[in-house]
């Protein structure tokens, strides 16, 4: 078992832990740090969805700067028990964790619900695309998706998303697509 800690916001310098699971990659501090300065330090009055939650980094990073509503979808069910240990220890009030498949749980939910969506699919799945169309919708206008791979993807022309911010870490690809109004969805 190692961890990541949360790099800003009320949580800063607070630990999660990671599990050693096969496919399981924290977003680095370097990554998360460059997101967060893209995003703004205040993340007050917004709605984040960390749909491939893993460590939780991501979504917890979200919530300690101030996010009012954070949902992390994971599917193991061992990293949910531990997503809502380190959620319960932190207080974190604003958090809730679901186990769940995140593509269904996206294709089922409601439309225009997030300002940000997370997406840190497992890299071996090539789920890029379909975590891109289930979350395109789920955008307020203006929203934003953040999206990390290990190659750059590009996102269907038809969902309307335009690359805002992208950037490379060793083999890691991110970039934060925004949504703009009236995609064709």
């Amino acid at each position: 078992m190692s961890e990541v800690r949360i790099i800003g916001g009320q949580w800063k310098r607070s630990k999660l832990p990671v599990a050693t699971k096969p496919g399981l990659r924290p977003t680095s501090d370097r990554v998360r740090e460059t997101l967060f300065n893209w995003l703004g330090q205040d993340l007050v009055g917004w709605r984040v969805l960390d749909a491939f939650a893993g460590s939780g980094a991501l979504g917890f990073e979200a919530a300690s700067r101030g996010a009012d509503e954070v949902m992390l979808l994971e599917r193991d069910a061992e990293l949910v028990r531990s997503l809502k240990a380190s959620a319960l220890r932190l207080k974190a009030e604003q958090l809730r964790v679901e186990c769940t498949d995140a593509l269904g749980w996206m294709t089922r939910s409601a439309p225009a619900r997030f300002e940000l969506v997370l997406l840190d699919p497992p890299f071996g799945q090539d789920l890029f695309e379909a975590a891109l169309r289930a979350a395109t919708p789920l955008l307020v206008d203006g929203g934003l998706i953040y999206l990390e791979a290990p190659d750059l993807i590009a996102a269907p022309p038809e969902l309307g998303l335009e690359v805002w911010k992208s950037g490379r870490a060793g083999a890691v690809h991110y970039q934060l697509l925004r949504r703009g109004d009236n995609p064709g969805v």
